[in-house]
């Protein structure tokens, strides 16, 4: 009877929690207005952080990034070098809607990812393959973008698998041009 108990409490802990995440428009009349393709174009650079589950520092990294435009049509290019030397590219397929919606692919991602803005900040959900003990998993990544300045945002991701927050993802991202 114990376990049951505690399997309902956190059954409800996890529903509770799923339920107060803010949702993009309350952000709506924030500043600096966040104008995804304004931001996302020319060269980047992001600096940051993943930590694990219990809030520790696993690797950091640096990200050069490329972004260029057709219409709202975009290219995104990352190249990952994280502190173990490991290197990664991921080239983000982009399409922008009139509503300030976004939808996204890239070769390891799974689906379409899709977001929206609402002043100053970015909001996308998708799922990824993400490189792990010699082969892959999937998992979903919360990915919460706040512009600071209309050169540099703070990039926080959230990364679950089967709804438990398994890990977090924290940038810096700045216009070098």
């Amino acid at each position: 009877m114990q376990k049951l108990t505690a399997l309902f409490f956190t059954t409800w802990l996890l529903l509770l929690a799923s339920c107060s995440a803010p949702d993009v428009s309350h952000y709506k009349g924030t500043q600096p207005e966040f104008d995804f393709k304004q931001f996302f174009s020319g060269k980047l650079k992001a600096y940051g952080v993943v930590q694990d589950y219990k809030g520790e520092l696993t690797r950091s990294l640096v990200v050069e990034m490329d972004a260029r435009w057709d219409g709202n049509q975009g290219v995104i290019e990352e190249d990952f070098v994280y502190d173990d030397g490991e290197t990664q590219k991921r080239i983000w397929r982009i399409t922008l809607n009139d509503d300030n919606t976004l939808t996204g692919t890239a070769d390891d991602v799974i689906g379409i990812a899709q977001g929206a803005s609402e002043g100053s900040v970015f909001h996308w959900t998708y799922s990824l393959e993400l490189p792990y003990d010699g082969t892959t998993i999937e998992v979903n990544f919360d990915d919460w973008m706040y512009l600071v300045t209309q050169s540099r945002l703070i990039n926080r991701t959230a990364i679950d698998k089967f709804g438990i927050e398994v890990g977090e993802v924290t940038l810096v991202i700045e216009k070098v041009e």
